[in-house]
């Protein structure tokens, strides 16, 4: 079994950062591709920002510019730099990780409890 555990959510007034961590423990071989989510109140999960285990990352276009994603695979834990933060990006941020238990084995998808992030003044 694998856990995934965030941290780094809270209250942030508009135009400030946080940084959003996701630690994984458990029975894990390798960590594959990663990302952040966020699912706002009566709007669907969506993709925030993803990161492979070679570090090629993708961000969704309000993230764009103002938000990094990064991973430290020793640690098998993976961030998310918010800077710039706006009212819209209050949602509640979720991690997901694709691990293998094994050397050759299949991949399994995790996700994190969440954990909320709002930006108001």
């Amino acid at each position: 079994q694998v856990q995934l555990v965030e941290s780094g959510g809270g209250l942030v007034q508009p135009g400030g950062s946080l940084r959003l961590s996701c630690a994984a423990s458990g029975s894990i071989f390798t960590m594959n591709d990663s990302g952040w989510y966020r699912q706002a109140p009566g709007k669907q999960r969506e993709l925030v920002a993803a990161v492979t285990s070679g570090g090629t990352t993708n961000y969704a276009d309000s993230a764009k510019g103002r938000f990094t994603i990064s991973r430290d695979n020793a640690k098998n834990t993976v961030y998310l730099q918010m800077n710039s933060l706006k009212p819209e990006d209050t949602a509640v941020y979720y991690c997901n990780a694709i691990m293998q238990h094994k050397a050759y084995g299949p991949n399994f998808s995790y996700w994190g409890q969440g954990t909320q992030v709002t930006v108001s003044s």
